[in-house]
């Protein structure tokens, strides 16, 4: 390519084209080069400007410019004089320029850039933005040298230092500017009225130095702004410390008293003796009581401070407070100590001015221990609270409150709790033992806080035994009363130093095990004999059926006689016997068949093979003849001469079942009925079937007993004999 810096006109040209390119080229490089001048003539920033009066304006540092040279990477960045008034050219080097006009200046860069550029035609110098480089030093958070906007005024150059440290004194601000004495500026006055023109104005180099209070000390450590001020010194200053929030000096101001000092402060701390707070004036110390004056709210007892004055407040355990007004807090409470009580002081003012009770307080077991010495009162504030109502004990000066620390269940030794704060529990619960009382507790809270019962825990015949020394024990079924439910009213008052006895069922059927019949009580038993797979004596509840219990005794064996059950009733002034045909009950499902049982009751299942002689006649019918099994058979109720027969094994071969005889049993005699079982196979009718009552008798003669066989046997032997005679004549 070739060089840039060598004119359009010079460029070489083929000899073929040189006449016309010549005559073409030589117009338009004229009209390019006057174009080009123009533009050196009027740079952007006059053209900007609109009047010559840039070209005579003074660069100063920080004064951002352009270098025009086309052509030339190296000037396509601008330049910015810096803090010694100097720019640095590519290849020139730096060039200081700083004081000079624009056009000075120009001429100086072009004087510099000739040494090492060929071609400077097209050469020129834009002044493009004017920029502040200041230093901010002193009380800012980030101190140092700041490039800000021409213009810029104080506030902008805080700004750019990060803003104002904490402890800053804005009255006392400086300005130094080289070759003049530092001038100081009210930066707060400025803050307070927003009067630009107390501010000065800035120029390049130019420092603001931020002096720090006086307030703030030797030391560098956080600076409370509260306690600053602008116009007092260490002579009037107002001194704090002790318990207070923040001890230090503080300006004084006319009229001020101890309470705006300590304010100042940031108020005492929860240790502090309010009562014995020292004030020093000059040589002698006075004592300042700051509770009397929040008591009272008296003028009179907050006096005004003089300049210089030194204000001590002392910890609250310096002193041991005493008196005949004093009631004393501890144990498990926030601030525990002695607290000073006036007329009609209540024990919930005392307990709010120690702090209310902690979380490891015991608050079941307050005792107040009186000032006499000889008496010492229990006091259940839990149970106050959840109750509400009542009355809170009343103290007088003197006593003093003690609240135990709360102990944990698992580890609660037994003398931790008096036997008059304690129910003991037994018997069938998974954790027994001596348990902490309170009325408003129920019988099903104290179950709860045994664990409740276990799997063999009786919960239907609980026992309950008072304290009282002749008592006896009551029983309630509370199994009945959480099946059925009820009002909490009905469940058995229980108080402390009451015990509390669940009894356990034993672990096997008493069959198992003749022993554990020791551990059940005979009235709360049920007892089953005879022909069942497992007799013996049961644990009997109100909800048991007779089911259950037959069931519990795994039921009748095959050899049971289930139409004569016998229950007897123990315990109803002469025992009563009644009889219970459980085959009836399974036909027809009537519940009224089955005996209601009671605690004592014995249930026999007797055997249908047993020996004749134990039943009565009367209570049995005889089935004789010409049947499978003669012999004497129950009568269940509903019972036929049908059902008797099948029992008795049915009619054999034999049997002359057309003339079956029933003999009833009457007041007046005995009667015979036939019964024809032919008959009555034909037609189905059941009024043909003979009443049968307990001590009838059943007959079922054979056919060799029939009138008929008697003839036909005479015929036989009538025809044998002429059969003989026949023969003998012919003979």
């Amino acid at each position: 390519m070739p060089d840039p810096l060598v004119p359009i006109t010079q460029m070489p040209i083929a000899p073929g084209r040189r006449p016309l390119m010549q005559a073409m080229v030589r117009p338009v490089a004229r009209l390019l080069l006057l174009l080009m001048a123009l533009l050196a003539v009027t740079p952007p920033a006059m053209a900007q400007n609109g009047n010559g009066n840039a070209q005579q304006q003074r660069l100063n540092v920080g004064d951002v410019l352009q270098v025009l040279l086309p052509g030339e990477e190296a000037f396509a960045n601008t330049f910015q004089i810096d803090r010694d008034g100097r720019i640095d050219l590519p290849e020139a080097g730096p060039t200081e320029i700083a004081g000079l006009t624009l056009r000075e200046a120009r001429d100086r860069v072009r004087e510099a850039l000739a040494r090492h550029y060929r071609d400077l035609s097209r050469f020129s110098l834009v002044l493009r933005e004017r920029k502040l480089l200041l230093s901010v030093f002193g009380y800012v958070k980030t101190p140092g040298p700041v490039e800000l906007p021409a213009g810029a005024n104080v506030q902008q150059a805080l700004a750019a230092a990060g803003g104002l440290a904490p402890g800053a004194q804005l009255d006392r601000l400086q300005l130094r500017r080289a070759g003049t004495d530092p001038a100081t500026f009210d930066y707060k006055r400025y803050l307070d009225t927003g009067d630009a023109r107390l501010l000065p104005a800035l120029r390049p180099l130019d420092e603001v130095f931020v002096p720090a209070s006086p307030q703030t000390g030797n030391v560098e450590m956080p600076f409370d702004g509260r306690a600053a001020s602008s116009d007092t010194d260490d002579r009037q200053a107002v001194r704090v410390f002790g318990e207070v929030g923040n001890s230090g000096s503080f300006a004084w101001r006319q009229g001020m008293t101890v309470m705006d000092a300590l304010v100042r402060a940031g108020g005492v701390s929860r240790f502090a003796g309010t009562e014995q707070v020292r004030i020093i004036t000059g040589s002698e110390p006075r004592v300042f009581n700051l509770k009397a004056f929040l008591d009272t709210g008296t003028a009179s007892l907050n006096p005004e401070l003089p300049a210089g004055a030194t204000i001590f407040v002392p910890a609250l355990t310096e002193a041991v407070r005493t008196g005949p007004r004093v009631i004393y807090m501890m144990g498990e409470v926030q601030r525990a100590g002695a607290f000073e009580v006036r007329d009609g002081t209540s024990f919930f003012d005392i307990l709010a001015n120690a702090g209310g009770p902690t979380r490891f307080a015991d608050t079941r077991n307050l005792r107040i221990i009186r000032s006499d010495g000889r008496r010492v009162e229990l006091f259940d504030l839990g149970g106050f609270i959840e109750r509400g109502g009542g009355q809170p004990p009343q103290v007088q000066p003197g006593d003093a409150i003690f609240i135990p620390e709360k102990q944990q269940q698992e580890a609660t030794s037994w003398l931790r709790t008096p036997p008059s704060r304690a129910v003991r529990v037994l018997g069938g619960v998974r954790t027994p033992g001596r348990l902490e009382w309170a009325d408003e507790m129920s019988l099903l809270d104290l179950i709860a806080q045994a664990g409740g019962p276990t799997e063999r825990g009786d919960m239907a015949n609980v026992q309950i035994l008072s304290g009282d020394r002749n008592a006896r024990a009551t029983r309630f079924d509370l199994k009945r009363f959480l099946e059925q439910g009820g009002a909490l009213a009905s469940l058995p008052v229980i108080r402390a130093g009451y015990t509390v006895t669940v009894p356990e069922l034993p672990p096997a059927p008493p069959a198992d095990s003749r022993t554990t019949w020791m551990r059940q009580r005979s009235d709360a038993s049920i007892y089953v004999m005879g022909a069942v797979g497992a007799p013996g004596r049961y644990a009997f509840e109100s909800g048991l059926s007779f089911l259950d219990i037959v069931s519990a005794a795994n039921g009748p064996t095959p050899a049971a006689d289930i139409l004569n059950i016998r229950v007897s009733h123990r315990g109803q002034g002469r025992d009563r016997i009644s009889r219970v045909n459980l085959a009836a009950y399974f036909e027809t499902g009537d519940d009224t068949l089955l005996p209601r049982l009671e605690p004592g009751d014995v249930i026999f299942f007797p055997d249908r093979n047993r020996n004749w002689l134990e039943q009565p006649a009367a209570n049995v019918v005889r089935v004789l003849g010409a049947v499978g099994k003669p012999g004497r058979y129950p009568l269940g109720d509903g019972m036929t001469i049908l059902d008797l027969l099948a029992e008795a094994g049915g009619p054999s071969r034999d049997a002359l079942d057309t003339r079956i005889v029933v003999v009833n049993l009457s007041c007046c005699g005995n009667e015979a009925r036939s019964f024809d079982l032919q008959a009555f196979a034909r037609s189905g009718d059941f009024a043909l079937l003979p009443l049968v009552r307990p001590g009838d008798t059943i007959y079922v003669p054979t056919l060799q007993q029939s009138d008929w066989r008697l003839f036909f046997d005479n015929l036989r032997d009538v025809v044998s004999v002429l059969a003989i005679f026949a023969l003998l004549k012919v003979i």
